[in-house]
């Protein structure tokens, strides 16, 4: 499998995700930077969008690079069901694309948040949870001033009923409260799916917590998001 990973003027976690899929040390796997511009996106088997800060943020989180020539061509393979995930940045692009429903404001404080969340796995039945377990609880970091999800009441409801929420903030037992929540985001949500399920954004970011030298809590669990499309397999 060939993993593309879109780099944009502004991001920032391009090498981390191409070296958090290295890490995994499969011959199955190969990854791959594509400039944003760049006409050789559609031969890819999977494409990545990282996090960072695409245009500076200018105007919105994400709005001008869903307007990027990468975006139509990752909507084409998209609807061809090949998997597309967006980490952070990507999440807003995706969400500004209309790719995934809803959108993305700045946290309930009005402050950038850096911390390390509890996430919990609500759905493993897609390209970049499959190697994880429903009601698993992932130690994954986060980093961002505008990752407090939205969608209407209705909009949830559908989301929930096709099974759609993939990620939730929990506790480390994995219950979902107030005080797990670390952006007041709608219902917990930390990613969510398209509804084919090939498509996933979620805020936490995985390539930050792939090694387990790196983390202060000894966390390797976003390895599992990128482990899911080799089928789930470890390597």
């Amino acid at each position: 499998m060939n993993v593309a990973v879109v780099r944009f003027p502004g991001s920032n976690c391009d090498l981390d995700a191409v070296q958090a899929i290295s890490k995994l040390g499969s011959p199955e796997i190969t990854t791959k930077l594509v400039w944003h511009e760049s006409d050789e996106l559609a031969k890819f088997d999977a494409i990545i969008l990282p996090g960072g800060f695409s245009f500076g943020d200018c105007l919105r989180a994400g709005s001008i690079a869903a307007r990027s020539p990468a975006i139509a061509t990752v909507r084409k393979k998209a609807e061809a069901g090949t998997p597309v995930l967006g980490i952070c940045n990507g999440f807003q692009i995706l969400v500004e694309a209309g790719l995934l429903p809803g959108a993305l404001l700045r946290n309930s404080g009005l402050k950038f948040v850096c911390d390390w969340t509890n996430v919990k796995v609500e759905n493993a039945d897609t390209p970049f949870s499959r190697a994880a377990q429903v009601g698993q609880v992932l130690r994954m970091p986060i980093a961002h001033g505008e990752g407090r999800y939205y969608a209407t009441d209705e909009e949830v409801d559908l989301l929930r009923r096709d099974h759609r929420i993939i990620f939730r903030y929990s506790n480390a037992l994995g219950k979902v409260t107030g005080d797990s929540n670390p952006t007041g985001t709608a219902h917990g949500i930390a990613g969510i799916s398209n509804k084919e399920g090939n498509v996933v954004g979620l805020m936490p970011h995985p390539e930050r917590a792939c090694d387990p030298l790196l983390s202060p809590y000894s966390s390797s669990d976003g390895r599992l998001v990128f482990m899911s499309l080799l089928g789930g397999a470890s390597s």
